[in-house]
């Protein structure tokens, strides 16, 4: 994200220290233009957007990957419902770090899940769908290793 500041006029001198003196300041927010990789573009109540195409069903999302359904073993999966057996593909990615969006609400998986991650040295970050989201392109934009393995609802 480019942040670009606009609108000092001129400078004061007041006991020592120079002071600038804004007329107008302006803050305007660019997005860097993401290309190349997988962007999740939106996300909102049973869906999640990647590269602008709405899906409804639990997915797992890497820069250079889409693994969509998510293979879960029931499609109506809950942070609490999930196994070790679910996460065997993103496991096999080998990214350096987990995002996973737990759904609308922040819940967290079996700890057996976390302690695989650890086992393997992949970091395992829980949070809600929303924040994954968010988190995940930030990761991506800096050119990480990144996986999301996000639940819809």
């Amino acid at each position: 994200m480019a942040i670009i500041i606009s609108g000092l006029q001129h400078f004061v001198r007041r006991n020592n220290f120079i002071l600038a003196k804004p007329n107008s300041i302006s803050v305007k927010l660019h997005p860097d233009p993401i290309t190349g990789a997988n962007a999740i573009t939106g996300h909102g109540q049973g869906f999640v957007a990647i590269n602008g195409g709405k899906i409804s069903h639990p997915v797992i999302v890497l820069p250079d990957k889409i693994i969509n359904p998510w293979p879960v073993a029931s499609p109506s999966a809950s942070a609490l419902t999930l196994s070790i057996a679910d996460f065997a593909d993103v496991l096999a990615l080998k990214p350096e770090l987990v995002v996973f969006g737990s759904g609308a609400l922040f819940r967290f998986p079996d700890r057996r899940i976390m302690a695989a991650f650890a086992e393997a040295r992949i970091g395992f970050e829980v949070m809600d769908t929303p924040a994954a989201c968010r988190t995940y392109n930030v990761l991506m934009s800096e050119g990480r290793r990144i996986a999301a393995t996000l639940l819809i609802g």
